[in-house]
């Protein structure tokens, strides 16, 4: 396989840590292209021609370009895990599993809470703001913690058991964003979060999703 040739956009979000952190687990050289969500860079025309929605991350990959953080995450676990260092599970089943925790974690977790609650609290002069709408959607983030709390009461260190994988990375960043908006965990979400908070890949991702932009909301870091 030819030496990767990475670009990561993005910077500072609950989303763009995903890829970094992956990117940190596998161990690969990347470079960095630090633009936020909603700043000059984000909007320029050089990313508007890779990114028409003007949405972070975004990873190139040489001439390949994909965006969206949960298909970043598993675009780089299925391309660059290896028979030591894998972000996904080996047998059909154990990949079934993961792809229905990654759904979960993304549309359930993510899409339907939280981001509901962005939507209508920090970007409420967009979409307005809606005390109600945001009180809902923790309860309903909270209701969905079940499977979470299922997943984790047989002791398991990772949501796949023994193994650790992009799932984890996605559950992580939603909590912590939970934590965030101040909506309660289930009991065994804290202990898993001390766990997943002690991983180097974790501890270098969340350096490089952090990050400052400059005044035109683009720093490079090779």
């Amino acid at each position: 396989m030819p030496k990767p040739h990475l670009v990561l956009w993005g910077v500072g979000t609950p989303r763009t840590i995903r890829a970094h952190w992956a990117l940190h687990e596998l161990g690969l050289a990347y470079q960095t292209n630090a633009i936020g969500p909603r700043g000059i860079g984000i909007r320029a025309g050089g990313y508007t021609a890779l990114s028409p929605r003007q949405k972070i991350p975004l990873l190139q990959d040489g001439e390949f370009t994909i965006s969206e953080s949960a298909a970043i995450v598993a675009y780089l676990s299925r391309t660059y895990s290896t028979s030591n260092n894998s972000l996904l599970p080996e047998t059909e089943r154990g990949f079934a599993v993961w792809l229905e925790w990654c759904l979960y974690i993304v549309t359930e977790l993510d899409s339907s809470g939280l981001y509901v609650m962005r939507r209508h609290s920090e970007l409420g002069e967009i979409y307005g703001i809606a005390p109600d709408v945001v009180a809902e959607a923790a309860k309903y983030f909270r209701k969905q913690l079940r499977q979470v709390e299922v997943a984790l009461s047989d002791k398991r260190p990772f949501l796949l058991g023994d193994q650790f994988s992009s799932a984890d990375i996605l559950l992580t960043s939603c909590l912590e964003w939970a934590i965030d908006y101040k909506v309660p965990l289930c009991d065994l979400a804290h202990p898993y979060l001390e766990r997943m908070r002690r991983r180097p890949g974790y501890v270098g991702g969340k350096l490089a999703n952090s990050q400052q932009q400059d005044e035109d909301g683009l720093l490079v870091r090779s």
